[in-house]
């Protein structure tokens, strides 16, 4: 019966075989020292991925600039390839923006233009574009230079037509001031 003796032999030395564990504080302790402090998920996120998106910032701030640049260039160019032009351009421009701030003046639906027409009357359209692209790939070309001028007397002439129509549909009618107003 040595299974007997076994289990009489564990009953004698019971006090022996049982030793105190670490007190309850220790084990509070040990569970905050454990537990991961709490990031915000973005945080979290970029604590794991920072290298990434530090990557597609520079890519996207890159992009920007160089757009930018590219963008400065071409103006520069046209500038530099035609002088007199640009004297012709500044001229048109500031009137053709005098008209279409007119032409914005009256509401909506007196105009009666969809989306496509109002682009079309914006200054630097699709044509504008393709012009100023070929000045710049064939600077001496008088040809090219011609076809500018001609957009924009073409522009000038068109936003003319408009606000005369537009007039005589509904006449502008001049503000009164507020002592005007008042008697």
């Amino acid at each position: 019966m040595p299974e007997q003796s076994f289990e009489d032999f564990i009953r004698q030395h019971r006090s022996e075989f049982e030793q105190p564990g670490p007190r309850p504080a220790l084990w509070d302790k040990m569970e905050k020292e454990l537990a991961p402090k709490k990031k915000g998920k973005v945080l979290q996120m970029l604590g794991r991925n920072w290298l990434k998106v530090a990557a597609v910032l520079v890519l996207v701030v890159n992009t920007i600039v160089i757009f930018q640049f590219l963008q400065m260039k071409k103006q520069a160019q046209v500038a530099t390839v035609s002088p007199e032009l640009q004297e012709a351009g500044i001229y048109y421009t500031s009137q053709i923006e005098k008209r279409l701030s007119e032409i914005k003046a009256y509401p909506p639906a007196v105009l009666g233009l969809d989306s496509a027409a109002r682009k079309e009357l914006e200054l630097r359209n699709d044509t504008y574009k393709v012009l100023e692209t070929e000045l710049v790939q064939n600077p001496g070309n008088e040809r090219i230079k011609a076809a500018m001028v001609r957009y924009y007397q073409l522009k000038l002439d068109l936003l003319d037509k408009i606000l005369d129509e537009l007039r005589e549909k509904q006449p502008v009618k001049p503000k009164q001031s507020n002592y005007e107003s008042e008697m």
